[in-house]
């Protein structure tokens, strides 16, 4: 199996700056990386520790007006060694892509969703 570590968690925000300020201030996370997908009706801010590639914490902005009040968790996401041959070898498992393909993020990286057993969204990726 290629997977090797779980790489970030995606959170759904209503209000972008609140949510960085908190982050930031309160539990004392740094913003590594800040950009807009989906023609720039998405905005994701990624949150670490010290410079460490460990387990990120993903802010995503937009696209989802109707949050819950406890708010909402957008995607589980694992770091893979092969992004291609993991697409393959999940397309022979019995689940249930919510991705056509790999896609290659503006900071470079690539990725794919499928869905999870309770319906949530689960991410590989690639560095």
């Amino acid at each position: 199996m290629a997977v090797k570590k779980m790489d970030h968690v995606g959170v759904m925000v209503n209000d972008l700056d609140a949510s960085l300020r908190f982050y930031q201030e309160v539990v004392g996370m740094e913003l590594k990386d800040q950009f807009t997908i989906a023609n720039g009706t998405r905005t994701l801010a990624f949150l670490g520790f010290n410079g460490s590639d460990e387990t990120e914490l993903e802010l995503v902005f937009g696209g989802n007006g109707d949050l819950p009040a406890e708010g909402k968790v957008n995607h589980i996401a694992f770091l893979v060694d092969d992004i291609e041959e993991e697409f393959k070898r999940l397309k022979g498992l019995n689940i249930v892509f919510i991705s056509d393909e790999v896609v290659t993020l503006p900071n470079g990286y690539r990725n794919f969703f499928v869905q999870g057993p309770d319906g949530e969204k689960v991410e590989f990726f690639k560095r």
